[in-house]
């Protein structure tokens, strides 16, 4: 079946899912007088549900998408959008809502099948372009919803309700798109297709993707790719025990790449950042609205959140998409560059907690998620480039994972009533305290690199330029040094042009842009 079909499709749940006017306003319709909550029900007992929900959910959604090819998993989060934004019209009570956010977990969690399922009904060949094509849809979708949320507020003052309402029935549009969908008979783990005896991974797919080479993803082989066990479905035999036997096989596999790539000491470098400063980002975007609510009180004065979710998200998109012409060796420079904007994002943070005015408070946002999604394009590159499609989905997966961690440790000890359940000013403040201290500790990695060139260079020294120095020919996102290339044992890409950049906005990059709003912008959860 030729692609446009599902593709069509794709784009079309992606921009109805995230058409959502009512986002930019949650917090203040939990708290206005439709749901009559607290600030201290919404901050420290509501909203930490969803990020507990999503990390216990992540890794068994995450095996469960593989397993059952995607579409079931589309259709589970099509009806948990249902469930969630119908709760949001009907249900009262802070338990409800709290039911509610274990929902929107879900619904975060299982966004991973919306861009897997990408890879098992195309072509390689055609990756790039059908990726393309389903994010820009869902940068769309979140920037017209907020976009009309804010007009439909500010101009025809429709109640906060109404904008619920109308989330709801572009949740309700979007929900029958998935059943039209065609059966995927692959996937990455568990459905992977059997190559011929004998016969090498690029003899199998034979003359058309073998000469494609580099531009197909699944021709970044992996350094045992040769032990990846490949059982199509109908091979399998009934039972408990094969099941559980494909299931050990399929853990094993994951585990020994995951070994393998976290013991490039560049991918870890650029990962360790990833994992932090997602964590972090997770959490200012998800209790931003509540500091504003604070500073300008939707009750007493008119609030601009639509607009200003549609400006990060487009300045969003214009900075990571922009990173793609500037020449700079993010291999040499990349720690100082994580140091700096690390610096810029904490700055913004204090800016936020201590001025207290709302405009002030919003330029500061608008920059922290534009620097956000600038440095996550430099490093989503940097990690996915000379990985094999597996491994991408390995990787960032794992990364996720880590971040979900941190936050919720973070969540559990500074937010949730049962630790500190910390006010929201004094939330901030740790939140910028924790991008400082990112800041810090890649300082102290870019002075040692710095450090350890200028001992190989001086006399007496090895002589030779490091990997580092090899990358100083100023070529886009250099994936081809040495450290980055023959350490990890991958095939290494040449620069990348704007276009191929703005693909390469992974699915968390993609997701974060998309999410106008404290709860969109949390269903950046997709793994592959």
């Amino acid at each position: 079946m030729s692609e446009v079909y599902p593709t069509v499709l794709l784009c079309l749940y992606g921009f109805f899912s995230n058409v959502r006017p009512s986002e930019p306003f949650l917090t203040a319709f939990l708290m206005g007088p439709d749901k009559n909550l607290t600030e201290t029900e919404v901050v420290n007992e509501i909203y930490p549900i969803w990020t507990y929900s999503y990390l216990v959910l992540l890794f068994p959604v995450f095996l469960a998408t593989d397993y059952l090819c995607y579409k079931p998993v589309l259709i589970l989060q099509a009806a948990s959008f249902i469930v969630t934004y119908t709760m949001l019209v009907k249900a009262q009570g802070m338990q409800a809502m709290q039911l509610l956010e274990f929902f929107f977990g879900l619904v975060t969690a299982t966004e991973v099948a919306y861009y897997s399922y990408i890879y098992s009904v195309v072509e390689p060949a055609q990756y790039q372009r059908v990726t393309g094509y389903c994010r820009s849809v869902t940068l769309l979708g979140s920037a017209a919803g907020s976009l009309t949320g804010q007009i439909l507020v500010s101009v025809a003052r429709v109640p906060l309700r109404r904008l619920v309402m109308l989330t709801l029935g572009s949740a309700a549009v979007a929900s029958a798109v998935p059943w039209f969908l065609p059966m995927p008979s692959k996937s990455l783990f568990f459905h992977k297709i059997p190559r011929a005896p004998g016969r090498t991974l690029s003899q199998n797919r034979g003359p058309q993707l073998s000469a494609a080479g580099a531009d197909d993803p699944e021709s970044k082989v992996p350094l045992n790719a040769e032990q990846v066990i490949a059982v199509p479905r109908a091979n399998w035999a009934p039972g408990r025990s094969r099941s559980a036997s494909r299931l050990a096989q399929v853990l094993g596999i994951l585990w020994e790449d995951f070994l393998q790539c976290y013991s490039c000491r560049p991918l870890l470098a650029w990962s360790v950042w990833w994992a932090l400063a997602t964590c972090g980002y997770f959490q200012v975007v998800n209790y931003t609205q509540a500091l504003w609510e604070n500073v300008r009180p939707s009750q007493d004065f008119a609030i601009y959140n639509g607009y200003v979710e549609t400006l990060a998200t487009l300045l969003g998109a214009l900075a990571a998409f922009a990173v793609g012409y500037v020449r700079v060796s993010w291999a040499a420079w990349g720690e100082l560059a994580l140091c700096v904007f690390s610096a810029v994002m904490a700055a913004s943070l204090f800016v936020m907690d201590v001025v207290r005015n709302i405009w002030v408070c919003y330029s500061s946002y608008v920059v922290f998620r534009a620097t956000y999604m600038l440095l996550i394009t430099i490093a989503t590159y940097q990690i996915a480039a000379s990985l094999s499609m597996q491994r991408y989905a390995l990787v960032f997966g794992v990364n996720t994972f880590v971040a979900l961690l941190l936050q919720s440790l973070l969540t559990l000890v500074v937010v949730d009533s049962a630790g500190l359940g910390l006010d929201i000013f004094p939330q901030f403040l740790i939140y910028g305290s924790y991008f400082a201290a990112i800041t810090a500790v890649f300082l102290l990695a870019a002075l040692y690199k710095l450090a350890t060139r200028r001992r190989c260079k001086a006399p007496g020294g090895s002589g030779g330029a490091t990997a580092s120095d090899s990358s100083l020919d100023g070529e886009l996102f250099p994936a081809q040094v040495t450290v980055s290339a023959s350490h990890c044992g991958h095939q290494a890409h040449d620069g990348l042009d704007g276009s191929t950049v703005f693909r390469n906005l992974t699915e968390h990059t993609a997701l974060r842009l998309k999410c106008g709003s404290h709860r969109s912008t949390r269903c950046a959860a997709a793994l592959v």
